[in-house]
């Protein structure tokens, strides 16, 4: 059941991302529809496991975009 999920918030997170240069996880968290932080976690890992997005660390703050 938990990787059922894992597939959907990582597609609502790729949604996110697909109209934008790249987004915080505090943005990200909103734009994908109030995720909490072991929400936004877990659809990241997915899709950094599919090699799909791109994570760096911005002034402290994670900065996510798609590859």
């Amino acid at each position: 059941m938990l990787k059922e999920k894992a597939g959907d918030l990582a597609g609502k997170i790729w949604n996110a991302l697909n109209e934008t240069e790249g987004l915080t996880a505090k943005q990200l968290k909103k734009a994908a529809g109030k995720l909490t932080d072991k929400d936004l976690y877990l659809g990241l890992g997915w899709l950094l496991r599919e090699d799909k997005v791109a994570v760096t660390e911005v002034e402290g703050e994670l900065f996510v975009k798609l590859v």
